[in-house]
């Protein structure tokens, strides 16, 4: 199951390789930011708490806009960070602003 928590909403929903935390948040309607789905604005940071093995590792996008402590701390960008297996994920969102 892949927990979802947005500004207000949270919700545990089906996990579905291949697509990101970004789009399984917009599909369930979860209050997740976001403003250009392409890792440059940094609006979908989050943090993931659980479960980072069943995600595809950060790319090129994640790398340019996040630090690595940032990395060793769980924080990904929703919009980048794909499922790449089936299993428990848990991600908060953890905007800049």
């Amino acid at each position: 199951m892949i927990t979802l928590k947005g500004r207000s909403i949270q919700k545990t929903v089906e996990p579905e390789i291949g697509l990101t935390i970004l789009d399984l948040a917009i599909k369930h309607k979860v209050d997740w930011s976001f403003s250009c789905t392409r890792g440059t604005c940094s609006r979908c940071r989050c943090i993931v708490t659980e479960g980072g093995e069943h995600l595809k590792g950060p790319t090129v996008a994640e790398l340019d806009n996040l630090e690595p402590e940032e990395f060793e701390q769980g924080l990904r960008l929703g919009c980048q960070a794909e499922l790449r297996s089936a299993g428990s994920v848990t991600a908060t969102l953890k905007p800049f602003f």
